[in-house]
């Protein structure tokens, strides 16, 4: 793709994303539709007048500029005035600034300080590397990938360009669960020739590098994905070590710097520190950001706030910030950052119980969304399908009607990513509300062997929503009463696990969607080991995160007249049927079927008990 064309695009993208016709654009920006026309169509490249004018009204935050090849300075810049007699003003409008090499634009550090470093002269790699951080920020992940490795090949021999080059590459997503190889192998090599080097720029860069080193490694899940030699833990290790070495070089880092770090780091502790620790790093992050005036760094912040507001429960403050990042899609402009605020909005549709809303979004535009950026291999594909899949599949859950998954293509995603803990978890769990009971069993013992009965799960992270799940497919064998004396040696360390998050909220994904209460998956594990009076105790604090969504409160309240009837208290016992009755009038509003359903069989119960 040439210069002219990536600049056709990228400004055709943000038009639309704008909801503006080329006439309209040719009002703001003071220029001629036809001139426009020819800049959108690739045959023609603007001056750097036309590309600031664009970058203000599209709110591109120089994303535009950026994308221009340096050029000497002119004095008039290029470009026909519009004709005489156009509606909007006499023609273009001259004298707004020097024209000339376009600068790097908001959000991106300064490319060409590397080369100035250096002591040589890459105004290529600095073209490259604009040119891909525009991208990246349109979401246009793998375009922007092949543009770092072009700026890579072209700083050969000057190390510090290259270890910049590198740590944009590994600013592009992973597939969830795996770890990229390649990527790490570059990133020893930069480390590598930076090491025992004291100069700011080359510590700055270390700093990053590691940091990504210690997030990539901590994608492997397990013994098929991780780095043998590097788990995931030598990846904790490493981001801890990181962080603290930035402590101890403040303030001199810049904010950048600051930035990256921190981003990286918390996600490689994500799977293995507690999510109060990682709020206390997201704050810190979105402060920082702000004061960066990085777009980049604005919605890595937002995203993980939310993210860790959520799971220690603070739901109102989590809502607050999705909000702050819908104004920050909306001026980004780019069709990832849209699918982004749209899965934020419908997790929160899913939590509180409306599940109309939450459905057109999941089965209409996210798909389409996803199925069209993995089409144009914008971003690697398995990120966007499991998000999608993941709140398919809670959707169905929510609404009790797991059999359409089964017979739909969803399926077979669920299958095929059996790699990853939670799905296999998952599989059980739709066996389980398909009444396919046995199989789930056999799915539930199988997972327990490969994993050592489920203690080689880390203590956080992915592992809180997969034990989550486990346990409410333990729940619903013991309720049928099928094979509970074979799972009961595998609940002790499901519980351990979640008993040690009692004031978290489980989110699966990064994110996808919140399961409930970590509480709420102990006491239903405390009803399968007989311990009723326990259950309650963990029920009711599980009572207090979810007072204000509707969906969980039915289900909470179900479990609670589940727990009640095995008490050897008829005072308690007496309270069941209560709870029961009003589960099941909010499950026909919400249309949860399955869960209204189960009401009704637990109504059909002699009071004293199954």
């Amino acid at each position: 793709m040439t210069p002219e064309e990536e600049f056709a695009e990228a400004l055709r993208v943000r038009r639309k994303a704008a909801g503006l016709s080329l006439g309209q654009l040719s009002l703001l920006v003071n220029y001629s539709k036809s001139y426009l026309s020819r800049v959108e169509n690739g045959t023609r490249m603007p001056g750097p007048a036309l590309a600031r004018e664009c970058d203000t009204v599209l709110h591109a935050e120089g994303e535009l500029l950026g994308l221009l090849p340096d050029r000497p300075a002119r004095s008039v810049p290029a470009g026909p005035p519009t004709g005489p007699g156009r509606a909007g003003g006499p023609g273009r409008r001259r004298g707004r600034g020097p024209s000339g090499a376009a600068p790097a634009p908001a959000g991106t550090s300064g490319t060409s300080g590397i080369s100035r470093t250096s002591g040589t002269s890459r105004p290529e790699f600095d073209q490259l590397i604009r040119r891909g951080d525009a991208l990246h920020l349109l979401g246009d992940m793998y375009g922007a990938g092949r543009l770092y490795l072009a700026a890579y090949r072209a700083a050969e021999g000057d190390d510090l360009a290259r270890a910049h080059a590198v740590v944009r590459c590994a600013r592009r997503w992973s597939d969830p669960g795996q770890v990229d190889r390649d990527l790490i192998a570059r990133i020893d090599e930069c480390l590598k020739t930076l090491a025992g080097r004291e100069d700011l720029p080359a510590v700055e860069l270390r700093l990053r590098l590691t940091a990504h080193r210690a997030k990539k490694l901590t994608m492997g899940v397990g013994d098929d994905t991780a780095v043998p030699g590097a788990e995931p833990a030598t990846g904790v290790d490493r981001a801890r070590g990181v962080l603290r070495e930035l402590r101890d070089r403040l303030p001199g880092i810049g904010a950048e710097t600051h930035c990256e770090v921190l981003t990286e780091c918390r996600w490689a502790l994500y799977d293995f520190a507690p999510a109060a620790e990682l709020l206390a790093l997201s704050a810190e992050l979105r402060d920082v950001a702000v004061r960066s005036r990085s777009m980049y760094f604005i919605g890595e912040a937002l995203v993980a706030l939310a993210i860790d507001q959520l799971r220690v429960g603070r739901v109102t403050a989590a809502d607050a910030t999705v909000r702050r990042h819908r104004e920050h899609a909306a001026h980004r402009h780019s069709t990832l950052a849209h699918w982004q605020q749209g899965t934020l909005d419908a997790l929160m549709n899913l939590w509180q119980g409306e599940f109309a809303a939450a459905e057109q979004w999941i089965l209409g535009e996210s798909r389409t969304i996803a199925e069209t950026m993995e089409r144009d291999l914008a971003v690697p594909a398995d990120t966007l399908s499991q998000t999608c899949l993941g709140q398919a599949y809670w959707l169905r859950h929510e609404q009790g009607r797991m059999a359409e998954l089964f017979d739909s293509p969803l399926m077979s995603g669920v299958r095929r990513r059996d790699y990853f803990p939670v799905w296999r978890a998952g599989l059980a769990l739709a066996l389980c509300e398909t009444g396919r009971h046995d199989q789930a069993a056999d799915q539930v013992l199988a997972f327990a062997a490969d994993t050592g009965g489920f203690t080689r799960f880390p203590p956080s992270g992915w592992a809180l929503p997969t034990a989550a799940v486990l346990a409410q497919a333990c729940a619903e064998l013991a309720v049928r009463d099928v094979r509970v004396g074979e799972l009961l040696p595998y609940v002790p360390p499901l519980r351990a696990l979640l008993d040690a998050h009692p004031g978290e909220l489980v989110l699966a994904g990064w994110p996808t969607v919140l399961l409930g209460p970590a509480a709420r998956f102990s006491g239903l594990l405390a009803l399968v080991a007989g311990e009723p009076e326990t259950a309650l105790g963990h029920l009711r604090r599980a009572v207090r995160l979810a007072q204000h969504s509707p969906a969980q409160m039915t289900r909470l309240r179900l479990d609670e007249a589940r727990a009640r009837l095995r008490s050897d208290s008829a005072a308690v016992r007496a309270g069941a049927r209560g709870l029961a009755r009003t589960a099941l009038g909010t499950a026909e509003e919400l249309g949860m079927v399955a869960v209204a359903r189960d009401c009704r069989e637990f109504l059909r119960l002699p009071a004293t008990g199954p």
